[in-house]
């Protein structure tokens, strides 16, 4: 029988693991999650440059944002920021994609004073440096306030947009700043990037079932110390679509994950380098289901071994 030995990476106790491990199951978050949450706030990782300390689990935008011209939606996207609240996360990723949609995200940022506890990583996604800084100006108007952290999106004119970017830092106009990639085949550029320029935060593709990063640009960040955004926990739903109808292996639920979103999330969140990993959802119940991985224990090398194995082998 394959090895099964878990490592404690955060310990808590067995009594409020339990309840964790039961907020997966809550059809909505209500009042007794936020009464959970209260006790049990998210476990936060250190940002190297700054030691400023950040919830492990955030939330990827782009699915939300993009629906919120439908009804009903933005009030989705309001619930789920104030179920992230709830448990103690803050960190929200997103970019300008649309002036309407734009506004529209704004408006549910601002709601109940939920921007001011936000950490909103935001990114440029144009060519030329006048349009970047619009881009930007256009965010912060949008939005409220200026971002936490400044992206290059999927290293975009990098060179152009950067030095913007490192004077809008030593302005105060950002905390931080950063650049970005989601695909395996950019990640001899992202690397090139850290040695060359020292971001404060880099954001990179990486799952179960992508764990190219795992050679190359991660053991770089935490050698330069970079902090790491992680995008495609469940590559772009491409993963659920993988494991779709077949059941955990006991093996799995001996380690104490009962859903395949957490199966994917404990894997990440094994990796020390990793800051903050980003999941996308407008549905409560399933955020619920992905910050139980931020407490369970945390897979050792073999255990990890056994995961990727098992991924791997469906195909």
């Amino acid at each position: 029988m394959a090895h099964r030995t878990v490592v404690q990476q955060d310990p808590i106790s067995v009594a409020r693991r339990r309840c964790l491990v039961q907020l997966a199951a809550l059809p909505l978050l209500g009042a007794g999650f936020e009464g959970i949450a209260a006790t049990l706030p998210l476990p936060k990782r250190r940002v190297p440059v700054s030691g400023e300390q950040l919830p492990v689990i955030g939330l990827g935008s782009t699915k939300a944002v993009m629906q919120l011209g439908e009804p009903g939606a933005a009030d989705a996207l309001a619930a789920v920021l104030r179920a992230l609240r709830a448990a103690g996360g803050t960190v929200v990723d997103t970019w300008s994609r649309d002036p309407a949609l734009d506004i529209k995200t704004g408006e549910v940022f601002q709601r109940d004073g939920l921007l001011d506890d936000l950490f909103i990583a935001t990114k440029i996604d144009t060519d030329g440096r006048e349009a970047g800084i619009a881009q930007l100006e256009a965010n912060e108007r949008a939005f409220g306030r200026a971002s936490d952290l400044v992206q290059i999106f999927s290293l975009r004119d990098a060179d152009i947009h950067w030095p913007t970017l490192v004077a809008r830092k030593a302005e105060g106009k950002t905390r931080y700043i950063g650049v970005t990639v989601s695909s395996d085949s950019d990640h001899p550029a992202i690397m090139a990037f850290m040695r060359r320029e020292r971001p404060d935060f880099i954001q990179v593709n990486y799952s179960v079932v992508e764990t190219a990063a795992e050679s190359g640009v991660l053991p770089m960040a935490a050698d330069l110390g970079v902090a790491v955004i992680v995008n495609r926990p469940f590559t772009n739903g491409e993963y659920f679509q993988r494991v779709r109808d077949r059941a955990l292996p006991d093996w799995a639920s001996a380690a104490g994950i009962k859903s395949w979103a957490q199966f994917s999330l404990t894997y990440v969140l094994a990796n020390p380098a990793i800051t903050c990993v980003l999941t996308e959802t407008t549905n409560p119940a399933h955020l619920a289901d992905n910050l139980v991985a931020a407490f369970l224990p945390s897979p050792d090398d073999e255990l990890r071994r056994q995961m990727r194995d098992y991924i791997r082998q469906m195909g």
